[in-house]
């Protein structure tokens, strides 16, 4: 069997459209706590706390309790394993853009 790796985790948590929106509202709005997120998100307190469940896991999410309640704040750290999977293909890129600058000076003339 395959080892999970931290890219697959990052991504697997954000493959799912309302967990992202969690995650979106949360590296816009600070530190939030489960009702505010259920009140914006539509789905059930239930739901939203099996969400952030799994952005935590994936290190998107980290929490702060406070009495009764738990805050919770994105962690920009958590994208780094995607980013460095994503630098893999930083020189696939650059040569389509250098091609397509290329072809954009040629139309031009």
């Amino acid at each position: 069997m395959l080892s999970t790796l931290p890219v697959d985790a990052v991504m697997r948590a954000l493959a799912d459209p309302t967990r992202r929106a969690v995650f979106e509202q949360l590296a816009r709005g600070g530190e939030v706590n489960v009702a505010e997120l259920t009140r914006a998100s539509g789905v059930t307190q239930g739901a939203i706390s099996q969400h952030l469940k799994s952005l935590k896991l994936a290190g998107l999410v980290a929490e702060r309790p406070q009495g009764r309640n738990v805050f919770y704040r994105a962690t920009p750290d958590g994208l780094a394993p995607l980013f460095d999977w994503l630098s893999h293909y930083d020189a696939f890129w650059r040569d389509r853009f250098a091609n397509l600058r290329d072809l954009l000076k040629e139309i031009d003339s």
